[in-house]
């Protein structure tokens, strides 16, 4: 068995790389294991992510468990992504089991759940009947019971843009075509 600072090569010790290694102890839980040299250099003598974490947390503590307007980050506790508002929701609301891993709601769905005094179910889809995802007002919003029922809308729009563009398309081509007869 060897000893605490003993130094082998790689190959020695049956690894694929032929760096130095040292026989070293976790500071943490006191498993002796082999490192290489300079990871062992670089401060890294800790044997697991378990281990590491002990040190993260106490480097970081005044940062963890910080959430909502005690965060640092804090801006208001709204978001946007695709043009969505997202809204965050305290741990210890009636709607917090609507929330996704970052603690936000999307504000459509929150509006529609307020309404309904419930939480919404995970497959059920507030669709905006403008199609505007940023005009959350009761009026613009529309329940429905499951994905499949969005479907046909949405498609619906898209052939009727895809029918303009055609439109357009031929107008501009008629309009070449009289200047050519004139």
């Amino acid at each position: 068995m060897p000893q605490l600072g003993d130094i082998a090569k790689g190959n020695e010790l049956g690894y694929k790389r032929n760096h130095i290694h040292i026989w070293q102890a976790c500071e943490v839980c006191g498993k002796e294991r082999w490192i290489e040299f300079f990871l062992f250099k670089k401060g890294k003598r800790r044997c697991c992510p378990s281990c590491r974490n002990i040190l993260y947390k106490e480097r970081y503590k005044y940062l963890l468990g910080q959430r909502g307007e005690k965060h640092n980050a804090w801006k208001g506790g709204y978001t946007r992504s695709f043009g969505y508002l997202f809204i965050w929701v305290d741990p210890d609301d009636f709607f917090a089991p609507m929330r996704n891993s970052t603690g936000y709601v999307r504000e459509h769905r929150l509006v529609m759940a307020r309404h309904l005094n419930r939480c919404l179910l995970p497959w059920e889809v507030v669709h905006h009947k403008n199609s505007i995802r940023d005009d959350n007002k009761l009026e613009n919003l529309e329940l429905l019971p499951h994905p499949r029922h969005h479907l046909p809308d949405s498609r619906l729009r898209q052939y009727a843009k895809q029918l303009e563009v055609e439109n357009a398309k031929l107008k501009a081509r008629i309009e070449e075509l009289e200047c050519a007869l004139k």
